[in-house]
């Protein structure tokens, strides 16, 4: 039997790693099918196993929509309560306590996260910060980014909310927030192929079920998840058509 693989955005903490192999114990067990978990230390090379040859994707907006649209995925599920917001975070011994407070020729530092970028620029733009007067600086993951705004190679950081809110409590007394997006429409998708279109509805059904169970809850805990919430394919058209607006406006 050929194993279908799954990969998910490397934007979740550290400490749910063991969680994800875990959740693809389970889906085996649940659905009968051979699976693979791929999980990558960046958005590039992560991006690139997802557009040739993913079965299963757990994704940002921004690549769930490009998916949708280009490669023909269709939406399983979103989990409950998550929305991707975006955090503009600077290191706490500044004296800067506000975007208002900005100065260009700072320099940004960011993953690969087109929509926390996206979102962030539009923030930043308000006060007249925009590529031309700021310098940005690309990094792998968040965790590297917490590591440059603290030794002070960087003034600026973005975040995925979520990712922001999973640092210890060690890590964000040594940080300051700005601000937060509330855009609120916008999240992660669990996404299954045209190859695997079959089994949509029922691997929807037990993902959507998954916090019926004591099985299931504890996957889910691992996760740091309460519960996934179907998505069906009016609701992934709305935020399709709204990354699509996004982009356009930044």
């Amino acid at each position: 039997m050929m194993a279908n693989r799954f990969t998910v955005s490397p934007d979740f903490s550290p400490d749910y790693l063991a969680g994800w192999y875990l959740f693809n114990k389970w889906m085996q067990k649940q659905t009968g099918l051979k699976i693979d978990l791929e999980l990558y230390g960046n958005f590039y090379t992560q991006r690139i196993v997802t557009y040739s040859h993913a079965d299963l994707v757990y994704v940002n907006p921004f690549d769930a929509s490009m998916l949708v649209h280009d490669k023909g995925f269709l939406p399983l599920a979103k989990v409950a309560g998550n929305f991707d917001e975006t955090v503009i975070v600077v290191n706490s011994d500044t004296p800067i306590n506000g975007i208002t407070d900005l100065k260009p020729d700072l320099k940004l530092a960011m993953t690969e996260d087109p929509n926390i970028n996206m979102i962030g620029m539009m923030l930043l733009e308000a006060v007249d910060l925009n590529d031309g007067n700021i310098e940005k600086v690309i990094y792998d993951n968040y965790v590297l980014i917490v590591k440059n705004l603290l030794e002070g190679h960087a003034d600026v950081g973005l975040f995925l909310a979520k990712a922001y809110d999973e640092l210890s409590w060690v890590v964000k007394k040594q940080l300051k927030v700005l601000l937060q997006s509330e855009v609120g429409e916008i999240y992660h998708s669990f996404l299954i192929s045209p190859a695997l279109a079959e089994k949509r509805d029922e691997i929807q059904s037990l993902l959507i079920d998954m916090d019926k169970n004591k099985e299931g809850q504890d996957v889910l805990r691992a996760l740091g998840f309460d519960a996934w919430i179907k998505v069906d394919d009016e609701e992934m058209a709305f935020m399709v058509n709204l990354i699509d607006a996004l982009s356009i406006q930044s």
